[in-house]
Formats: structure tokens, sequence, C-alpha cells
């Protein structure tokens, strides 16, 4: 006999809000379609990313110079071309390395966020809370930091040290963290002084237990929506970078790089340079949607 699984009044309530908030969700997103319509495109991209290999039509790296510049299938006029989006100028196919150029993105992306968004929370962190002397020496390098412009000092960066996705991800983590920094700096000196966190302090709630329970709870949505936001700068940068030829290497398919190696055919053969550049808009475009969405879902000044 199979056993017989009993629920709980507790599991059923748990179920229940489960359900009650997925069900809010849900409305929110079709009384929002601009929040729907970046949902879509970031998950296409983030599918892209992982299963790149089973959607891809053909291999990124195979080229085929009878194929060169062929245009794409449903654009030529003779009905000979097998690619869907055209080729590139080596024959390699186009689709397939817009696909495959979707993990490189989203990596710069993910992994360059989640370093500046650990170090600025830290650092605004301790800076709202204990100010004085930290918070003013804090902020200094803060200011130092925004005296620089990025892609000069990425270009000093990449050129002394060489390309590389990770030396990438490294710059742009710890150039950003300032803004994290900022933004928290200022969120934290407010709501440190609201009477519950004065409560906490008075009944001998140590600094790391007030930061932990009281203080990061309400800046979380403000980390979340702004994570969102520097995922799709980091993707324009990174492209900007590989463009340049300081970001990827050339034998890894970018979207970046594609546009680099386009440059020369622009007049003859579109394809080559408008769809990795619509890949990088629709994404960048898909993330910014997602982040205003986001805002207006976590923000409780927004809600009325």
């Amino acid at each position: 006999m199979e056993p017989v699984v009993v629920q709980t009044d507790q599991d059923i309530k748990i179920s229940h809000k489960r359900k009650s908030r997925f069900k809010k969700t849900l409305t929110f997103l079709k009384k929002n379609p601009s929040g729907m319509l970046g949902l879509i495109l970031v998950l296409l991209t983030i599918a892209c990313a992982l299963f790149s290999s089973i959607i891809a039509p053909m291999d990124p790296g195979e080229a085929s110079l009878t194929s060169r510049l062929a245009p794409p299938s449903w654009a030529d006029e003779a009905g000979e071309s097998t690619y869907f989006l055209g080729a590139d100028q080596l024959g390699r196919d186009l689709l397939s390395r817009i696909i495959a150029g979707a993990k490189i993105s989203l990596m710069v992306g993910f992994f360059g966020v989640i370093i500046s968004m650990v170090l600025g929370t830290v650092l605004g962190l301790i800076s709202g809370y204990f100010g004085k002397w930290l918070d003013d020496f804090i902020m200094r390098i803060a200011d130092i930091q925004l005296a620089f412009p990025f892609i000069l000092f990425a270009i000093i960066i990449m050129s002394v040290l060489g390309t590389g996705i990770w030396k990438i991800v490294l710059i742009l983590g710890l150039t950003y963290w300032v803004g994290f920094a900022r933004l928290i700096r200022g969120q934290v000196i407010s709501v440190k002084e609201l009477e519950y966190v004065q409560a906490a302090k008075a009944v001998g709630g140590t600094h790391f237990t007030i930061i932990r329970k009281h203080i990061f709870p309400n800046v979380l949505s403000s980390i979340l929506v702004l994570g969102t936001l520097y995922i799709a700068e980091f993707i324009l940068l990174e492209a900007s970078l590989t463009f340049l030829g300081l970001g990827v290497d050339p034998t890894i398919p970018s979207w970046g790089g594609m546009l680099a190696d386009s440059r020369n055919y622009i007049s003859t053969a579109w394809w080559t340079a408008t769809f990795p550049g619509l890949a990088i808009m629709l994404t960048v475009l898909g993330f910014n949607l997602l982040g205003d969405w986001l805002r207006d879902k976590l923000d409780p000044n927004l809600k009325v």
C-alpha cells in the first residue's frame, strides 16, 4: 500500500499563501504589459544561454567559405540560402552565433552585478549605519571612483592585463559598486532613525543583528531593482569593449564581436550587423522593463 500523506492546517495555509501570491503576481503582470514583455524577453535570453547547444541549428564556429555572406533564407531571391538569418564573412550561421552569444552577455551581466552588488551593499550598509569617519572615508573613495570615466579606465586595465571574460566581469564589479553603495547609504541613513530600529538598539540589539533583521530587509527591494538595471548596462558595456577589441576573445561568439566583424560589410550585407544589434537591443530592453516592473512591484511608496 502507498503511504497516505496527511496535510496539516499549517501546510494548507502555506499552500494557500503561495497560490495567493502567485495569483497577485499574475494579476499585476496582466495590468503591466511592459513588465510582461520585459519578463518574456529576459526568459527567452536566459533560455538561449542555457540551451544554446540544443537550440542552435548549426555549430556557431563552423565556417563555410562557399556560403560567405549568404543572405537570410527568407530574403534570398534565388532561394539558395539555408541560413535563416544569413551568414557572416566566414560563412558561419548568424542565428547560431547570436544564440551562443547570449551566454557570454548574461555571464558578464550576472556575475558583474553580483560582485558590485555584494561590495556596494556591504560598504553602503557600513557607511550609512555607522557614519562619522567611516562614512567620510568610504564616500571619498566613491567620489574618486566616479571621477574616472569607465571606458577609459577599462581600456587602461585591459591593455595592461589583456582581454578575457572574467577580467571584464572583475572590472565591471569593481567599478559599479559605487552605485549600490550610494543608494543604500542614503536609505540606511533614513531607516536607522525609525522608531523600531531605535527600540532594537534600546533593548541591547547588536549592530549586526539590527542591520540584518531591521535595516537590510528595507533596502533589499532597491538592491534588486538596481541590480536588474545594471545587468542591462553591463551587457552594453561588454559589447562596447568587445567591439573595441578589448573584451571577449574573437574566437568566442559574442554580440559585440559580431558587430565588430560586420563593420566592413554593413552596406553589402546588412544582416551581419542588424541581427546582433537587435539581440543587444531586445535584451537590454527586457532587463530595463523588468527593472521598472520590479520597482513598481516592490516600492511601497508607489503603491496606492
